[in-house]
């Protein structure tokens, strides 16, 4: 890879980087955009949540990711402290993922054409 070529903003980049930038203890980033890297959702579970607002979590994570945000088309994002996963797991059974909203299910975003 050339010095000036960033790198590729995947699942596993975006992953990596919440977890080291917001103490993530638990990330989940789905790809909807197909593979393209257009458009990703996500469960955020971290406490530097702890004591803050949904706006306020949500700052945390667009300023975290500043630079990747950029670079992409779409990005929702599940904000959670770690209580709030453990009770939301407890009561789901597992079924906690990051937001499905518009996809089909093949898990792609409605309307996106290959």
């Amino acid at each position: 890879m050339a010095d000036n070529q960033e790198p590729a903003i995947t699942e596993d980049f975006l992953s990596a980087a919440l977890k080291t930038r917001l103490n993530a203890t638990h990330v989940e980033v789905t790809d909807m955009s197909g593979g393209c890297g257009a458009s990703f959702t996500s469960l955020i579970v971290s406490p530097d949540f702890v004591g803050k607002n949904s706006l306020k979590r949500h700052r945390l994570v667009n300023a975290a990711l500043k630079e990747e945000i950029a670079r992409i088309h779409a990005w929702s994002a599940k904000c959670q402290t770690p209580d709030e996963y453990a009770k939301e797991k407890a009561a789901t059974g597992g079924n906690d993922g990051p937001p499905m909203d518009g996809t089909n299910a093949q898990g792609k975003v409605e309307g996106v054409t290959e």
